[in-house]
């Protein structure tokens, strides 16, 4: 099956861990990277705190790991890179959410797909047209919530 997911930085070494990270994803078990967007600079959104701006990019993975098999080895890859969760939205030096996977919607506790927020998020979507130019990934139609957010 695919998957969307994004990876964002804003603390460190920002694109060695962007780098080091998709490297990783490809490395996942019955996992593949088929493509990637190019990393953007973005400015923190709905943060609550001061915080230094982050490197995005999105990317498009073939796996047989199931959703939350998926988002839990993303959890590994995170911590691996240092990351401490000391709040909601706070700096991080790396994050990576699963957006989308390929024919599941789920709104369990654990994952919620598509991402709940992915259509609110310049940082989502700038780079995510990057990735899927038309508009569309995975049956997703984003094109309206790109053209909200760039105003």
């Amino acid at each position: 099956m695919k998957a969307v997911l994004c990876l964002g930085a804003n603390l460190g070494d920002r694109g060695h861990a962007i780098e080091c990270a998709l490297d990783s994803i490809n490395r996942l078990p019955a996992t593949r990277l088929l493509r990637r967007s190019p990393v953007l600079e973005t400015e923190p959104e709905g943060v609550p705190d001061q915080q230094p701006n982050y490197l995005n990019c999105v990317c498009e993975v073939e796996t047989e790991l199931c959703p939350e098999a998926l988002l839990g080895a993303c959890f590994g890859l995170e911590a691996a890179a240092g990351r401490i969760r000391r709040g909601f939205r706070s700096a991080r030096t790396l994050d990576i959410d699963v957006l989308l996977y390929e024919g599941v919607t789920s709104d369990s506790p654990f994952l919620t797909l598509p991402h709940p927020r992915m259509l609110e998020r310049k940082f989502v979507l700038v780079p995510l047209s990057r990735l899927y130019p038309d508009g569309r990934a995975l049956d997703v139609d984003f094109s309206e919530a790109l053209k909200k957010v760039l105003g």
